[in-house]
């Protein structure tokens, strides 16, 4: 292989982010003692992480009315047959499981992976396997759960994977993610480095993470339905996979608590997915999530805008409510 070759296959395959000693600077230390304290976290049973997670669900539910609000608003459009008192019962519940979620955590950056191993698994791998013995590429649309970021964890076990991180204001936090992160997966990119890398990765017998459901404006986006509402879809979703020729896989996590696992759910192949229209495309793809999202509502991360995005002339949904 030429020095060329070699060097742009490293600059797209290398994982995480190198440290520096920037990062020992006192105004991460905050940041050094929540790692501390997450280390403590990793070594406690679920039972005790869980109970600790309810406790703060609870505190923000009674304290913290603007995302109580969001999930609210979220709640009466995607579940509009419930009653009021089912939706306020199902707001604690998502905020009890986030807080929890965000606890679990600190299993991704300081268990071990064989502890790791014991807590995870997979349903639906026979997609992946057949997609794989047809030596196609493999697009994992994962949905927003509380519990997301152990898919990656789940699927990296056994599979190889990619996928990229959203960069924050907080260079340790960069570096303790995409850290964690490459504890499963082959190679992580920035968002803010585009597709490109991606893309180039996309090969068969490779799995790429991409969360397909987030609201991020209508630039490189398409109304279609979620939950019976015209949502901003991303038609991101489909080019990446008309651009690599993947099929496209819905996948959903969410914690078990019968077997004390973090469950991988893995969907059929989106059919006759991107079909060309972008429309009927998002339509197919917002319907598939619709599906995993009712099996777990109580997981599914409620408190971001996904109707922020407004068709021309509708109004703000989460303005103004009490």
């Amino acid at each position: 292989m030429s020095k060329a070759r070699t060097k742009a296959k490293n600059d797209t395959e290398s994982c995480g982010i190198g440290f520096s000693l920037s990062l020992l600077h006192p105004r991460y230390w905050s940041s050094w003692l929540l790692l501390g304290f997450m280390f403590v976290l990793a070594q406690l049973p679920v039972s005790l992480r869980h109970a600790l997670g309810r406790q703060i669900g609870n505190y923000n539910y009674a304290n913290n009315k603007k995302r109580r609000n969001i999930i609210a608003t979220n709640l009466e459009i995607a579940f509009p047959e419930q009653t009021a008192i089912q939706r306020e019962h199902l707001i604690r519940q998502n905020m009890q499981w986030y807080a929890c979620a965000m606890l679990d955590y600190s299993l991704l950056f300081f268990a071990s992976k064989h502890r790791l191993s014991k807590m995870l698994d997979i349903e639906g791998k026979q997609h992946i396997e057949q997609a794989i013995k047809n030596r196609q590429s493999i697009m994992i649309l994962l949905a927003h759960s509380v519990m997301l970021e152990f898919a990656p964890a789940a699927l990296g076990s056994h599979y190889t994977i990619y996928g990229s991180y959203k960069t924050s204001k907080n260079a340790l936090m960069d570096w303790m993610i995409a850290k964690g992160r490459c504890r499963f997966a082959k190679f992580v990119v920035s968002r803010d480095q585009g597709l490109r890398k991606l893309v180039k990765a996309l090969v068969p017998e490779r799995l790429m993470i991409f969360l397909p459901d987030e609201d991020l404006g209508i630039k490189n986006a398409v109304f279609a339905p979620f939950f019976g509402k015209q949502k901003a879809t991303l038609t991101t979703t489909a080019r990446i996979a008309r651009m690599g020729k993947a099929v496209a896989l819905p996948v959903f996590c969410w914690f078990d608590t019968d077997l004390k696992k973090y469950r991988t759910e893995v969907l059929a192949p989106l059919k006759n997915y991107p079909g060309g229209d972008p429309e009927s495309d998002a339509k197919l793809l917002n319907h598939a999530l619709e599906k995993l999202i009712k099996q777990h509502p109580e997981q599914y991360m409620w408190q971001m805008k996904w109707f922020r995005t407004r068709p021309q002339n509708e109004p703000d949904l989460y303005q103004g409510r009490r």
